[in-house]
């Protein structure tokens, strides 16, 4: 499991429609003349501003407002549409892309856009090593692999080959493998496209480790250099605030706004309390409790649609009795799902049939559920032999996920549901930083868990190849067949092929392997004030600021 995302339906669409339609009657022309400041509650300080070097929406929040990436994701959905390329294309074995480059676009310090420029961030992020691999490896390995030389934690095939700049407006990847993440993983704000000449002023790639932390360069903590329609002005770590300013030579669409503020507030009813008085215009992952208050209070709360899933992991390298499936199947049948979503999550959620959410391609409608059944899960311990089950049964603490908005209470009733069938739960609380991560993620100490994930890209691989895939497996059943299956899907180019692959991978996950269990998948919500206009909410938390008005 990634350590960073513990990181489209009509109404998404609608309301991307509309909130365009406002944004574009309150702008009045394109040059983004309405002007003004808005200021955003953060949660927390981003690690830094070089995109390849971050794994959490904190950073990538003001990154994605200050770079480009070649492919782009849709206002509102998670459909592609183009970026700083306006077309792209495959080999039918998906091993060579064609990018086709906009013409006339420059960074933020005047420097040309070109495909020269393209294959130097391509060349930079697979050449890297030492510290400054091991500090990108969590995106950038993911979805490529390797590095042209692995070095510590960093393993495995490189996917990337090679570059090409056939003239200033074509360049050309070539890959040893296909991957089915491609091309939707080109539109990851770790892969957004920086300045070659700022990179090398700045000596981007020198990076120190110490432990477990890092320390960088200025490109990473004073200059970034995109393409995007809001530059770098500073970061005053005294007042917690990040400064962006208008980019008036972007390429496309001008922003509206004169200044972008990113307020850095830990504490959620902090954020709340500045909303109320009016020193911030928006924030994060309100609390569900909130939503009416906030509405009460004249602000708007944009749920986004749902693209996360939570689950319950269990853990068969600890406990045997979990090995068996019917021992699997018992505690699937065992949780209330329907419960959970109706009582202790937002509206817009629902209850998870698979491990992927229904909007995502190679969802598979007619999988094998598991209904709420606790006769039935009696009945299928006591096939097992497993009637006297004890379960350590962990849960974090001193964090809030948008799928997991209160870790305690739905641990409450999962707890509740298991010894209401007969297995004895001991529950393990340990904060999300100071030991939950360690126990589940690393040490494998626990019987059963619960995690989850939002999504990066509308691809099933990003779900289920995260989960359960070879190399990243930490939890379920150590399943050649399983992993030859997720591994068979991910490696068909042909879209219809891929997602069909996908579909039956799905079904035999559930029917056959089960290696946890789906629980919810759910949407959170931003908020901003009632002046505020074209903020459209992402159900990849991939909001772009460009658009957003105050009257």
């Amino acid at each position: 499991m990634r350590a960073r995302r513990w990181g489209t339906a009509v109404t998404a669409g609608l309301l991307a429609l509309t909130m365009a339609a406002c944004a574009t009657s309150e702008r009045g022309d394109a040059d983004g003349a309405a002007g003004g400041t808005f200021v955003f509650g953060a949660a927390g300080a981003p690690k830094n501003f070089d995109p390849i070097f971050n794994d959490d929406g904190e950073s990538f929040r003001p990154a994605r407002q200050m770079f480009d990436t070649l492919i782009t994701y849709k206002q509102g959905s998670t459909e592609l549409e183009p970026g700083l390329a306006t077309a792209w294309e495959s080999s039918p074995d998906g091993k060579t892309w064609t990018f086709t480059l906009r013409e006339g676009v420059t960074f933020h310090d005047g420097t040309a856009f070109d495909a020269a420029a393209v294959c130097a961030n391509f060349d930079r992020w697979f050449r890297m090593k030492g510290a400054a691999a091991q500090s990108q490896m969590i995106y950038y390995g993911d979805v490529f692999g390797g590095f042209e030389q692995n070095e510590g934690d960093a393993a495995g095939d490189p996917i990337y080959r090679s570059c090409a700049a056939e003239n200033p407006t074509t360049a050309v990847l070539s890959l040893n493998a296909f991957k089915g993440a491609f091309p939707a993983a080109f539109g990851l704000t770790s892969l957004s496209i920086s300045s070659p000449a700022a990179l090398e002023q700045y000596d981007a790639d020198t990076v120190t480790q110490s432990g477990d932390s890092f320390t960088y360069p200025a490109y990473a903590t004073e200059h970034p250099t995109g393409t995007g329609p809001f530059r770098f002005e500073g970061f005053d770590k005294a007042n917690g605030t990040i400064t962006l300013v208008r980019n008036d030579d972007y390429w496309g669409e001008k922003a509206t706004l004169d200044r972008l503020i990113f307020k850095i507030i830990p504490d959620e009813n902090a954020r709340k309390q500045e909303l109320a008085a009016g020193t911030i215009d928006g924030y994060d992952f309100p609390s569900p409790a909130d939503y009416g208050t906030l509405k009460e209070q004249g602000n708007q709360v944009l749920i986004r649609d749902p693209f996360s899933i939570l689950y319950l992991g269990i853990n068969t390298k600890n406990n045997p009795a979990l090995a068996d499936v019917r021992v699997r199947r018992a505690i699937a049948h065992a949780i209330d799902r329907e419960s959970l979503v109706r009582t202790k999550m937002p509206e817009g959620s629902a209850v998870a049939k698979e491990f992927v959410p229904p909007t995502v391609a190679g969802y598979a409608d007619d999988v094998t559920e598991y209904p709420y059944d606790p006769e039935r899960a009696k009945q299928l311990l006591a096939e097992a032999g497993a009637q006297n089950l004890t379960l350590n049964f962990y849960y974090p603490t001193e964090v809030t996920r948008p799928y997991m908005p209160n870790p305690a209470d739905l641990f409450s009733a999962m707890s509740a549901n298991l010894q209401a069938v007969g297995i004895t739960v001991n529950p393990v609380a340990r904060p999300w930083n100071g030991g939950y991560k360690d126990d589940v993620q690393k040490a494998g100490k626990h019987d059963l868990h619960m995690l989850g994930w939002t999504g990066d890209y509308n691809d099933a691989g990003n779900f289920v190849g995260t989960f359960f895939g070879r190399e990243k497996a930490e939890f379920g059943p150590q399943d050649p067949a399983m992993f030859d299956v997720l591994a068979k899907a991910d490696a068909i180019p042909d879209p219809a092929g891929h997602a069909a692959a996908y579909e039956q991978a799905n079904r035999d996950i559930m029917a056959k392997f089960l290696p946890a269990v789906p629980i919810l998948t759910t949407g959170p919500a931003i908020v901003v004030k009632d002046d505020v206009q074209g903020l459209v909410p992402s159900p990849l938390t991939d909001e772009r600021f460009l658009t957003v008005t105050k009257n």
